[in-house]
């Protein structure tokens, strides 16, 4: 199981249900990695896709309310549920907090795009990366340019044995 997040640098990772900021490298770098894969989030987050379902992927939704489906999307209602639906899968959870929470204790790997900012008005956050835990694999800096705003890197954390 890998969390994939864009995470700034006060470990803000949306406002109102949405991105903090458009970084078109990040999106791209987003596909790249899930395409193929299974992407697991939880019902706001699906809800707040442009598009619905992300093509290329296995969608699944994480919801407590047993009444909800869409068109593409295998709903569960709980993490035992979601580990039988995908059990050779490599599983991203895509978000939102709450279920970035939830598992990232069982998560083997972070890919976390590290934006150089504070978004003061952000209200989802997160959870803290204890680096006692995590081993940087992979990093690679972005500088700010005229497509990205701000300046980010791309860290690939493996746990620690």
């Amino acid at each position: 199981m890998a969390l994939i997040a864009a995470v700034a640098d006060n470990g803000a990772i949306g406002r109102n249900q949405q991105l903090l900021c458009h970084l078109p490298n990040d999106l791209k770098h987003f596909k790249t990695l899930t395409s193929g894969h299974t992407v697991v989030m939880g019902r706001r987050t699906f809800e707040s896709l442009p598009k619905g379902a992300l093509p290329n992927r296995r969608n699944i939704v994480l919801t407590h309310n047993p009444d909800l489906a869409w068109p593409g999307v295998t709903v569960v209602h709980n993490l035992d549920e979601l580990t039988a639906q995908s059990p050779d899968d490599l599983i991203f959870i895509i978000g939102g907090a709450t279920l970035y929470n939830e598992t990232i204790d069982r998560a083997d790997t972070l890919y976390i795009t590290h934006i150089h900012h504070t978004f003061a008005d952000a209200d989802t956050f997160f959870p803290p990366i204890d680096e006692s835990r995590w081993i940087k694999e992979e990093v690679q800096e972005m500088p700010a340019d005229e497509r990205h705003a701000y300046p980010y890197t791309f860290v690939t954390y493996r746990r620690k044995p």
